[in-house]
């Protein structure tokens, strides 16, 4: 390199900030003039001196980040080439003095000044001398070695760093030690900050710097799989990109796996990084074997989300491709009885849906992997005659039950093979028919089987009456089979016939004596008298021996006997419980349901057996739904079993009688009342006489929708957590639905959300969370339930004894929610009329009420600060009586804080004509600006009212201008003006000096 490629210092950072100037070149020109200079000592002052004006900006300003990549660039262009194996060998053998000499004293130099600034009070210096850091160990080779005492020291000052006060100086902290981990050291302390901080940092960014560089090990991949379900969607989606990228598939457990399609296909945010990143790399891993995969995911225990993850698949892949890997099909287009496995048997049935869901196209595609109806109920029928019967000895057997439940499993998909069928032609469809009706019939069939069979079976007959005719056949068939039965043989009329045969013989022989005796006195005409006796004797003779014998073969019967087990039972009422399902609401009960009712379905809710009751407690409310009159007779019933059975059987009561008030309403209660109470109609003349017996009607069906309340009020504070979870989504729709409109019933839904009882109970947090915006969001009316509830839910938090879990509840957040449901902006449909009075006006009336009941309280600081953010009309008399009512708490209240708070409430009450005038005085103007034209000292007025941005366009605060600091957007607007540029200020620094 000659002298005039040199480049100087100055010059090198001027060019460096424009990013079209090639920065290799510019590395080699400075590199050369620093080669040639002899004392290093002054230009490692200047480059510093220069290296300080981009320290200390703090904005990702392009110029800035140019410079420090040149930098970065520069300095490591003095380290050593990458070395080979076998030199690498050779140093090894060498003393450690010689190795250290790798070190350049220039980068040494830049290393030592990093970690003396790493303390500096300014948090750009801090944050340009981690980004610095983190750009020099980054462009280092691969194999570069650093002195340990160095690498010890970059250590220490990045470990202060990840816990700075500033997000951006934590994440470049943390890149800084991407390559300061040692993965197989337990407890490297790199490692274990990294796991600190994704457990523990609010900032989302620094955990998503730190799930970028980490390094997966087995004591990582556990932090990693959290941040999985992390509350920020960015988080979650590096998470998934990290497992795909890093983690084999092979080193994640079966349930890992599961987990991670489970969250990410249900997630709408990450389905996109699952679906085109993860599944992709465990395919590619696999050699693209899509049945291996389900192998790795063990499908009979997680079936649907096995099937969601080969729908996501099949949608990145073309149709000839999911032709040509399709499951080896014989010339009959079915798998072989012998090869069937449950993955092949889930991908068939998979692939088969997603071609049937296509449309026209699919259709011809199915018909390549899908024989037609009657060969496929041939094939199924075959295959479910070999799922075997576990004995009592088998069960003990651990092989004999996996291969049961194998074969159970693969008869299960088969079967829902069945809705992919083309069934129009009626041939295939009988038959079909056929084997479905047969199967259910048969004892030997599983009873897991049952009800899928019978919804595949309702799915060919369209009709509900054939539906109902048919079922009701199939229930007395699987009831009452026909069975042959031998009649016994009767002893005394065997020997009544043996004796009457032995009577004829003599009498046979008595007669062929005298027949003897006529011919030799030639008394012809007497023998021929004697020869017909003895005729017909024989005969009777013949006859008596055919009655015997028939009568001594035992005669077989086909007889129909009725079975009452509760295997049998239970098969039975399933398949009512299905057909109840499947019908149509407005379908009407006919006698032949009438009859499962009386013969099969209320007997059984007396059953022994615990899951014969619950699945006949299941056939009691369904079909009590299709009829009014029904569901008037037996709500007592399920009112009973709701209070005094078994948790299971309860829960399903219970779900009975909430489905029941949803349809027919609390009327059915009255009308219930009415009926048990009706008296024999009375002449017109006895009317008034009647008003005393209706104010008795009205006081029961009160008393009976009060005792409803009252029972779902105490299921709320079971210790079973299903049924309270049952009880809270049942009271949840009745209020959503208009059904129930109740105050306490809302406070204790709020209640139960924040009890940390229920913080395990994932349904119940999700339930009321959807159910809370919904509600709130539907009407106004909702809104003021809401407001009504509020006082009666702070006191209940306030007033919590220690012992209480709600002593743990945060009660600013609680406030906090009611005032976000019962803002007049979150309803779907916003009143337009503005001068309406507003929910939030009746709760800061009710607020200012509640502070001048006891002006000591603790919880009037939290009145007055919730004051504040409420949305308030632009009605003149209310804000005029909320005005007194504030005017007098000023008076009376003397803790100051609440004394701003409420005069920062009183002046949002102003006119509307003062706060337009504000809004125009509030413009943003430059006091100060350099005579070169920047505004780098700039500082702006406004002023700001002191009131949350939801109510900021109706009233303002009429105070004084003042100087404050401006805001993100108008520091933004004033550095658009211009771009900062680092030769200005080092060009004054050189005038001066």
């Amino acid at each position: 390199m000659t002298a005039d490629n040199e480049v100087g210092i100055k010059e090198a950072f001027q060019r460096a900030q424009r990013g079209h100037n090639n920065k290799a070149k510019l590395v080699i020109g400075l590199r050369s003039r620093y080669n040639n200079l002899e004392d290093k000592t002054l230009f490692h002052e200047e480059f510093v001196h220069y290296l300080k004006y981009a320290m200390i900006v703090y904005k990702r300003e392009p110029t800035v980040e140019n410079v420090i990549e040149f930098v970065a660039r520069f300095a490591t262009s003095f380290q050593s080439p990458p070395k080979t194996e076998e030199e690498e060998e050779e140093e090894e053998e060498e003393d450690d003095d010689d190795a250290a000499q790798d070190d350049h004293p220039f980068l040494s130099f830049i290393f030592n000044f990093l970690l003396e600034s790493h303390k500096a009070n300014s948090h750009a210096v801090r944050f340009r001398t981690c980004q610095l850091i983190n750009k020099l160990l980054g462009s280092m080779a691969e194999n570069a070695q650093i002195d340990d005492d160095l690498f010890d020291r970059i250590h220490q000052a990045m470990l202060v760093r990840v816990t700075d006060k500033f997000p951006n100086v934590r994440i470049q902290a943390a890149l800084a030690m991407t390559r300061l981990q040692q993965p197989k050291d337990p407890d490297c302390p790199t490692i274990n900050a990294y796991l600190l901080i994704l457990e523990n940092d609010s900032n989302a960014e620094v955990r998503r710097a730190v799930l970028s560089c980490i390094a997966m090990c087995p004591w990582t991949l556990p932090k990693v799989l959290k941040r999985t379900r992390d509350i920020k969607e960015n988080v979650r989606k590096l998470a998934y990109q990290v497992l795909a990228d890093k983690v084999h598939i092979k080193a994640l457990t079966i349930e890992q796996r599961v987990n991670l399609l489970q969250q990410g296909l249900r997630d709408t945010s990450v389905r996109e990084v699952v679906c085109s990143r993860l599944l992709p790399s465990w395919l590619h891993r696999l050699d693209n074997n899509v049945i291996e995969l389900l192998h790795r995911l063990d499908v009979e225990n997680c079936d649907k989300i096995a099937l969601d993850a080969l729908k996501a698949i099949f949608k990145g892949a073309s149709s000839e491709e999911l032709l040509e890997n399709r499951v080896q099909l014989d010339n009959r287009k079915l798998i072989p009885v012998d090869s069937l496995t449950s993955e092949n048997v889930l991908y068939w049935r998979a692939l088969c849906e997603f071609f049937k869901a296509i449309g026209d196209e699919g259709d011809e595609m199915l018909e390549q992997v899908l024989p037609d109806a009657a060969t496929y109920a041939a094939y199924l029928y075959g295959y479910l005659k070999t799922v075997p019967e576990l004995s009592e000895e088998q069960r003990s057997d651990i092989n004999q039950v996996e291969l049961v439940i194998t074969k159970r499993f693969i008869s299960q998909q088969l079967i829902h093979l069945i809705g992919c069928l083309d069934t129009n032609e009626e041939g295939g469809r009988k038959r079909l028919l056929a084997v479905l009706q047969e199967m259910l019939t048969l004892p030997q069939t599983p009873f897991s089987l049952i009800s899928l069979l019978t919804e595949k079976l309702l799915t060919l007959v369209p009709d509900d009456h054939r539906r109902i005719q048919t079922v009701a056949e199939i229930i007395s068939d699987v009831r009452a089979p026909i069975m042959e039965a031998s009649q016994p043989v009767d002893k005394n009329e065997s020997r009544r016939q043996q004796i009457q045969l032995a009577e004829v013989k003599v009498r046979i022989l008595e007669a062929k004596q005298t027949l003897e005796d006529c011919v030799t006195a030639q008394e012809f005409s007497r023998a021929a008298e004697l020869k017909d006796t003895i005729a017909e004797l024989e005969n009777h003779r013949n006859q008596i021996i055919q009655e015997i014998a028939e009568w001594n073969q035992p005669a077989e019967k086909e007889v129909r006997t009725e079975k009452s087990d509760p295997e049998t039972l239970q098969r039975c009422l399933t398949i009512c419980a299905q057909l109840l399902k499947e019908m149509n609401i407005k379908t009407r009960i006919n006698p032949t349901i009438s009859a499962l009712m009386s013969s099969l379905i209320l007997p059984s809710i007396a059953n022994a057996h615990p899951e014969v009751r619950n699945v006949a407690v299941l056939c009691l409310g369904t079909c009590a739904l299709h009829s009014k009159e029904l569901a008037k007779t037996h709500m007592v019933l399920l009112l009973q079993i709701a209070q005094l059975d078994e948790v299971k059987i309860r829960i399903s009561a219970l779900l009975a009688i909430i489905d029941l008030l949803l349809l027919f309403s609390f009327q059915l209660l009255s009308e219930t009342a009415a009926t048990q109470t009706a008296p024999p109609s009375q002449s017109p003349d006895r009317q008034e006489d009647d008003a005393p017996l209706a104010e008795v009607k009205r006081d029961v069906s009160e008393d009976t929708a009060q005792s409803i309340l009252v029972m779902l009020s105490e299921f709320l504070d079971s210790e079973v957590s299903e049924l309270r979870t049952a009880a809270a989504e049942g009271l949840a729709k009745l209020m959503y639905n208009g059904r129930i409109s109740s105050t306490k019933m809302f406070s204790r839904l709020v209640l139960l959300w924040y009890n940390p009882v229920t913080e395990d109970d994932t349904r119940l947090r999700h339930c009321l969370g959807v159910f809370f915006q919904l509600y709130a969001r539907e009407s106004r009316v909702h809104q003021e339930v809401i407001e009504e509830s509020f006082l009666p839910t702070v006191r209940t938090v306030m007033n919590a004894p220690v012992t209480s879990p709600l002593a743990e509840v945060d009660i600013n957040n609680v406030v906090e929610l009611f005032v976000e449901l019962t803002r007049p902006s979150a309803l779907i449909k916003p009143s337009t009329n503005t001068e309406s009075a507003y929910v939030h006006d009746y709760l800061a009336v009710r607020m200012c009420g509640e502070m001048l009941k006891d002006l000591t309280a603790p919880e009037v600081r939290l009145y007055t600060k919730t004051l504040s953010n409420l949305e308030l009309s632009a009605d003149d008399t209310i804000r005029k009586d909320l005005h007194t009512l504030l005017q007098q708490l000023v008076q009376l209240v003397k803790d100051r804080f609440c004394v701003r708070a409420l005069e920062k409430v009183m002046n949002q009450l102003m006119d509307t004509k003062e706060q337009s005038e504000l809004l125009s005085a509030s413009a943003l103007q430059p006091l100060d600006v350099n005579a070169d034209g920047t505004h780098a000292n700039a500082v702006y007025t406004r002023i700001k009212p002191d009131i949350p941005l939801s109510i900021r366009n109706k009233c303002y605060l009429s105070v004084p201008p003042v100087v404050v600091r401006p805001s993100r957007r108008a520091k933004t607007a004033a550095l658009e003006k211009t771009k900062l540029d680092l030769s200005t200020l080092i060009n004054q620094e050189a005038n001066v000096s």
